[in-house]
């Protein structure tokens, strides 16, 4: 195994990684903040990939794209908590998973109605379509360099956000009681708003990055989804911190186990029995340490306060 194929896969295990954190830092924030659980939150992924993928296209420019992308599923996201998800804020979890659950369906067949079921494609930008020579000699996509930065760089933004901001002050003083700042005068509808919108925003981002590098299609939000929620549940539920450690430890432990089990297996049985079992093995790896982190720290890594 030369260390150019290692150093990689770590790459793209750290690419997954981030991916993973911009979708499970809204959805974690808004568990936090809201105490809701939101199974349309990989819609709103699908709805970023697809505004960027329509208007890039209109356009000409990737960027022009990223920020419709944005601004898309931030206005949905503002939508669908005004229009649905305010009123299931006081309801069980059971009635916020069947009505979440309701609008991945109206988000599908939305999608598939505007843009048919053949799946769009988003070209990288001009900008980041070169290669970066690694250790070895090896060349790794400039692109999925950048996505790694911008994760990283917008994990610091939110930490900026909520740790050194009069909204950040706000969003953590609802996610440990909510009765309080309501008390105080906070608005407590308008900042359930910008929370989703900040999360779908998050969303919509992450899809349209993701974008440039798989087809664009309905439905690609739902594989995303799972991942991201044994994200939140390693990294512990209402907490940004976890999100950032469960994501980059999903992520890793995914990609590496789809590089590492099959040839480990193939040092003891048969290459295509290897490859098999291996793949077996390896999607099942993130679910066995999801099981033994709860085994331990029930509330996951880094427990929110709630």
């Amino acid at each position: 195994m030369s260390s150019a194929l290692l150093i990689e896969q770590l790459l793209n295990g750290l690419q997954l990684g981030v991916m993973l954190f911009l979708m499970a830092a809204g959805l974690t924030l808004i568990f936090g903040v809201m105490g809701l659980i939101n199974l349309a939150h990989g819609s709103l992924y699908m709805v970023g990939a697809f505004a960027c993928a329509w208007v890039s296209a209109q356009t000409g420019s990737f960027w022009i794209g990223l920020a419709a992308s944005l601004a898309a599923a931030a206005a949905m996201g503002a939508l669908v908590e005004i229009l649905v998800i305010r009123r299931l804020y006081k309801r069980d979890h059971l009635d916020q998973v069947l009505a979440t659950f309701a609008l991945i369906l109206i988000f599908s067949e939305g999608t598939r109605y505007l843009f048919g079921s053949v799946p769009l494609y988003l070209n990288v930008p001009p900008e980041l379509a070169g290669f970066v020579v690694l250790s070895g000699g090896s060349r790794y996509q400039l692109y999925r360099l950048a996505i790694i930065g911008v994760g990283i760089a917008v994990a610091i933004g939110l930490w900026l956000l909520i740790s050194k901001t009069r909204l950040g002050m706000r969003i953590r003083a609802g996610e440990s009681d909510r009765e309080m700042i309501g008390a105080l005068g906070v608005d407590i509808r308008t900042l359930y708003t910008i929370v989703f919108a900040l999360g779908a925003a998050l969303a919509g981002f992450a899809g349209a990055m993701v974008g440039a590098l798989q087809s664009v299609q309905v439905g690609m939000g739902e594989p995303v989804l799972i991942l991201a929620f044994v994200v939140i549940v390693i990294g512990g539920i209402g907490s940004i911190k976890g999100a950032l450690v469960g994501a980059i430890l999903v992520g890793l432990i995914d990609t590496m186990g789809r590089f590492l089990v099959p040839q480990i297996f193939a040092l003891f049985m048969g290459t295509s029995q290897a490859a098999t079992a291996g793949a077996a093995v390896a999607s099942m790896l993130i679910y066995i340490v999801m099981a033994i982190i709860l085994a331990v720290r029930p509330q996951g890594l880094f427990a929110g306060a709630r």
